[in-house]
């Protein structure tokens, strides 16, 4: 499902609880790969990890996060295809292994609103 130019989502679980509104803090598990070639940068299931919580739709996050987690419910799970330029773009994010103009991959589980 395109949830907008530069997000994709692939449904892995539906979830049945509500979905965000903007300004809302969600907490989810997630883990973060480049898309090419596949490598995990990040994990929130990784030992000593714990989940992740933000406000969603404030720009707290990457532009892809914003609006690909306002597109998912309590208790679904599923793949964010995130372009560069909805991601960490030209800059990328060295100190994660994250090259400029990489597209990402990101598994999230979304647990809970507030």
């Amino acid at each position: 499902m395109q949830v907008s130019d530069g997000v994709k989502k692939e449904l892995l679980q539906a979830g049945s609880g509500p979905a965000p509104k903007k300004g809302d803090k969600i907490t989810v598990h997630c883990t973060g790969s480049l898309a090419n070639p596949p490598k995990k940068f990040w994990s929130t299931k990784d030992p000593g990890q714990k989940p992740f919580s933000f406000n969603v739709g404030l720009g707290k996050v990457i532009v892809g996060w914003d609006e690909g987690c306002m597109a998912m419910c309590v208790g679904e799970t599923s793949k964010l295809h995130i372009a560069a330029y909805k991601g960490y773009g030209a800059q990328g994010f060295p100190s994660w292994g994250i090259t400029p103009n990489a597209d990402l991959v990101f598994e999230i589980e979304f647990l809970s609103i507030g």
